[in-house]
């Protein structure tokens, strides 16, 4: 088949996802591919997160030049995406999940219960700040922004090995007790040595989709019959499809983005007698820490059970867990969404 053309984001993290993946599909479908670097609004605006809409900012670029054919195929991490679909366009692949759990980055390598009282911890996520003020309210949370590398530099004791944007003022350098970021981001960069500690998801529940990539194509090039469709196919894994689903059911029906300080992790589990369960737990604070609401369900998946009817039923369960949570809500659903 001819060279295809994959796009992406300019960051290091989002390079060696993309390179990672365009590699195992050039694999699979014995074709060469080119990069297509996309400057997407997350990369240029500055500020909080929560405050440009968060849902969506790192991928409508790259989605656009789908449509637009500047690129065949687009990867992006998967709790960047909106929870709901774009009509054209097809999540082909999800590839092997990575590492799903938090990591906590921290001067002389402090767990986070081992903090000093009052210590700076640095993070742009609504849900990962709620989440450690309802953990360890004596913290002082702080908002940050950049690169991987960047908000590494922040970290006392981290800023000589970690490859700061050349526009992070040094001020700023050196000037927190520990930051809060993605294990698998910091694991596909080779930074494993920063993490002081993997917060446990009894503590802090990761993202919906986190730890997973998503490799989008228009509609018609993830069917079998394109030229890409069988190693798309080849590429999708079913345990990290059936639990990210579920995850994104579960956002889909509260109608929240990566913006909302909402936790939840689907876990595929292969049964001793064939087959498995799809777990999923979910959790939502209030921005403050003070109050937290989990809910949490769980299906059977027959063995050999048609890939089509099993997503469907992931989705289904990512909507019931939700639904617990609207039933059972005491105000902390609509606030936090809202705000």
């Amino acid at each position: 088949m001819p060279t295809f053309t994959v796009g992406t984001r300019g960051s290091k993290l989002a390079l060696t996802q993309t390179t990672t993946a365009a590699d195992a599909l050039a694999a699979h479908a014995e074709a060469e591919y080119e990069l297509i670097t996309v400057k997407t609004e997350g990369d240029i605006l500055t500020g909080p997160l929560a405050q440009m809409g968060g849902t969506g900012v790192f991928a409508s670029a790259l989605r656009q030049a789908l449509f637009d054919k500047t690129c065949d195929v687009a990867v992006h991490s998967l709790k960047d995406l909106p929870a709901k679909d774009l009509e054209g366009l097809a999540i082909a692949s999800v590839p092997t999940r990575a590492d799903v759990r938090d990591a906590l980055c921290s001067a002389d390598d402090v767990p986070l219960k081992d903090l000093p009282e009052g210590a700076k911890v640095g993070t742009g996520s609504p849900r990962r700040a709620a989440q450690l003020r309802a953990a360890r309210p004596d913290l002082q949370i702080v908002d940050i922004r950049g690169n991987v590398g960047t908000r590494l530099a922040r970290v006392r004791g981290h800023g000589s090995a970690a490859e700061a944007s050349p526009q992070a003022p040094n001020a700023a350098r050196g000037d927190l007790d520990a930051v809060v970021l993605a294990g698998a981001g910091l694991k596909r960069l080779g930074l494993e040595h920063h993490i002081a500690e993997l917060i446990p998801t009894e503590v802090m529940l990761p993202a919906p989709g986190q730890g997973a990539l998503a490799v989008e194509v228009r509609a018609e090039d993830a069917e079998p019959t394109a030229p890409l469709g069988m190693a798309l196919a080849l590429y999708d894994d079913i345990p990290a499809r059936l639990e990210t689903s579920a995850e994104r059911g579960l956002l889909a029906k509260l109608n929240a983005g990566c913006s909302a300080p909402i936790g939840g992790l689907a876990r595929y589990d292969d049964n001793p007698d064939g087959g498995a369960t799809l777990r999923l737990d979910s959790v939502i604070c209030a921005p403050d820490g003070t109050k937290v609401q989990r809910a949490g369900a769980e299906i059977s998946i027959e063995a050999g059970a048609d890939r089509r009817v099993s997503v469907d039923r992931a989705i289904q369960l990512g909507t019931r867990v939700a639904e617990q949570l609207l039933a059972e809500d005491f105000g902390l659903l609509k606030h936090v969404i809202d705000s």
